[in-house]
């Protein structure tokens, strides 16, 4: 009997992958790091300038930075003469890994107008853009091929989510599984990891200032806590509903606006300053803009009011629904820290405890990484909440949700559940859910049985 060949082929085929993307994914984390880093400079810059205006101020500012923002992003596109999309999730899925490279800043100094004039974002977005642009073009510039192209971009995507949440895995895995819904990229985790943590100490070197927070130490296991904390889950994934459909009902209503009365796109956000200008008359200023000094007082469990997720949902799906642009992962943070804050005593849960599960639970749900948001929870709380009373609320969130998405060219490789079909690959935007074949046999059944018996009753009454 002979013995198998040793074939050395593919252990040196590995290790020349892992030196490849050690290389790469070194490279791109830097670059990737210093442009967020610079980003994020300017944003607290400018941010920090009208923080503290006074209300006329700030009324005139909101409507004078939506035209800022029309005009740059209207006319700023059409500088691209290549005919592709300037999304990461389409560069990944449907243009071998190729953006734009005229356009990149637009988005980043869109976001800082938006943001420096009271408008209610992230600052994420444009990180992940500016990430994923940076390493398309350092794919060009090595001539990588179509498949490494991609996994460049996907790279860089995760590193610019690492940069701006002070989070190098839970960004990284973000950057990854922000892509499809029900399927990671495997192939893609190392070079991932690797970019977002290079881009994290970048960041921290060139002086950018990050949040962690601290939490009294958690109880031993507790199965009744830990079905509390599911309960807080589902409650999170409605309100993660609320904001996802409340951004698309926005987005709707001022498209068919500027249809209807052949508006001039740039004065789209215009309109949606005014608005927003109005709404702060009633709505406190302190839900524009970050708003994370709201975050820091819903885990020291300051009481935050029942509706405050609500007035946070509103004046984002105005902001970016009327055109100004930002992120949409911030906001999540914010709304989830209120929401678990103010509802988890209705559980007999602390109102920290609720914050902290809240905010991951909310990102879970409404950007489809129920992993990443885990990864987050342990990062951000540094370990002190356990771990299980994270999994259990995020999970929960996550299929409570159902396919909806505040990334609407997410792809989705799997539905959340069995009851439920999906055309595999497509995007959320561009299908529909449908109920699955057993289910429909099912409830067909189930009616004729309720007619059967409806008629034998209306016989015997006869």
């Amino acid at each position: 009997m002979s013995l198998p060949r040793l074939n050395l082929v593919e252990p040196v085929v590995m290790l020349a992958t892992v030196v490849q993307w050690l290389v790469l994914a070194t490279i791109t984390g830097a670059v990737v790091g210093s442009g967020t880093s610079l980003f994020l400079h300017g944003l607290n810059f400018f941010t920090s300038q009208t923080a503290t205006v006074p209300l006329w101020l700030q009324m005139a500012l909101l409507p004078a930075g939506g035209f800022l923002n029309g005009l740059l992003l209207h006319y700023g596109y059409r500088l691209n003469k290549t005919g592709l999309k300037d999304s990461v999730i389409e560069a990944v899925h449907k243009q071998a890994g190729r953006m734009p490279f005229k356009t990149m800043v637009i988005k980043p100094v869109a976001a800082i107008i938006t943001l420096a004039s009271g408008g209610a974002a992230g600052r994420e977005g444009p990180c992940s853009h500016l990430g994923g642009s940076l390493a398309s073009g350092i794919g060009r510039i090595f001539r990588l091929n179509s498949e490494l192209q991609t996994r460049l971009v996907a790279c860089g995507v995760s590193a610019g989510f690492a940069s701006v949440f002070g989070t190098p895995l839970a960004g990284a895995i973000y950057g990854v599984e922000v892509l499809t819904i029900g399927r990671i990229r495997h192939d893609f985790l190392f070079p991932a990891i690797v970019s977002g943590v290079v881009s994290f100490e970048v960041s921290k070197w060139w002086g950018v200032p990050y949040t962690f927070y601290h939490l009294l130490p958690l109880p031993e296991f507790s199965e009744i806590l830990f079905l509390k904390t599911i309960a807080i889950g589902i409650v999170c994934g409605i309100v993660a509903w609320v904001f996802v459909d409340m951004i698309a009902l926005a987005r709707g209503i001022f498209l068919r606006v500027g249809v209807r009365l052949r508006l001039w796109p740039p004065l789209l956000p215009v309109m949606g300053g005014l608005l927003l200008a109005a709404l702060i008359l009633v709505v406190p200023t302190k839900y524009l803009g970050l708003s994370l000094p709201l975050i820091s007082q819903a885990l020291e469990g300051e009481t935050m009011p029942y509706l405050g997720f609500l007035w946070k949902t509103l004046l984002v799906a105005i902001t970016l629904g009327s055109g100004f642009y930002g992120g949409v992962a911030t906001p999540q943070f914010v709304i989830g820290a209120i929401a678990g804050n103010a509802f988890a005593p209705l559980f007999g849960v602390s109102p920290s405890m609720g914050a902290a599960v809240g905010l991951v639970a909310v990102v879970a749900a409404a950007s489809n990484t129920p992993i990443a948001a885990i990864l987050m929870g342990v990062e951000l709380f540094g370990g002190s909440l356990g771990a299980v009373y994270v999994a259990g609320p995020c999970i929960a969130a996550y299929l409570i949700i159902g396919h909806r998405s505040v990334y609407p060219d997410q792809l989705v490789a799997y539905p959340k559940t069995s009851w439920l079909r999906f055309r595999p690959e497509m995007a959320l935007g561009d299908d529909k859910v449908h109920l699955s074949y057993g289910l429909l046999r099912w409830w067909s059944r189930f009616r004729l049985r309720r007619i059967g018996r409806y008629w034998k009753r209306l016989l015997k009454r006869r």
